[in-house]
């Protein structure tokens, strides 16, 4: 076989395995439907790392946390996550703060939820919600003291063996903070 038949066969084997692996994604994205919000429904417990990209003294710091999604309404649902944070004081002995947040989600169009009572200028973030194949997300917009606009990002994603968080908060384009966190379902 001459190298432009060995060229033409090669890209044949290229082109059938592309067009394989295209039907074989779409059997399987079809097969994965979106989860619906009862699914986040329960109490949730665990444990993760949270890495600052602007403390010295606490740039990686553990983190114990507690969701408890809930339905609110109609076709709405109440998420309230606490966080114990270690990320003030003394490195060797850090304090420990407790920081919990409630929202109230109702159904803003098909897929999309937002919290009422939210005012960026206020001090009150703006928040939405959505379901992307298995993870909730949780969005806020906030606008800090000295006018930089903060967006945390919350993606809590159902696996076989819970719920993982991956979170982000970003100030003016800038990551400043990230946590990862596994979680268990403690109660329904």
């Amino acid at each position: 076989m001459n190298n432009g038949a060995m060229g033409q066969l090669a890209g044949r084997m290229l082109w059938c395995g592309c067009i394989a692996l295209l039907l074989l994604g779409s059997g399987i994205s079809a097969a994965r439907a979106a989860v619906t919000i009862d699914a986040f429904y329960g109490r949730w417990v665990g444990a993760g790392i949270s890495e600052s990209e602007v403390s010295a003294n606490f740039q990686t710091t553990a983190r114990d946390l507690e969701v408890v999604v809930k339905p609110h309404g109609d076709a709405g649902f109440e998420i309230v996550w606490s966080t114990v944070q270690r990320q003030k004081g003394n490195p060797d002995d850090p304090t420990e703060k407790v920081k919990s947040t409630t929202l109230q989600f109702t159904p803003a169009a098909d897929g999309l939820w937002r919290a009422g009572g939210s005012d960026p200028f206020a001090g009150a973030p703006f928040a939405w919600a959505r379901i992307d194949e298995n993870s909730l997300i949780v969005s806020t917009f906030a606008i800090t003291e000295a006018g930089a606009g903060e967006t945390q990002i919350y993606r809590r994603t159902l696996s076989g063996m819970g719920m993982q968080l991956d979170y982000r908060r970003v100030v003016d384009g800038e990551l400043v903070r990230s946590a990862k966190a596994r979680l268990s379902k403690y109660a329904n």
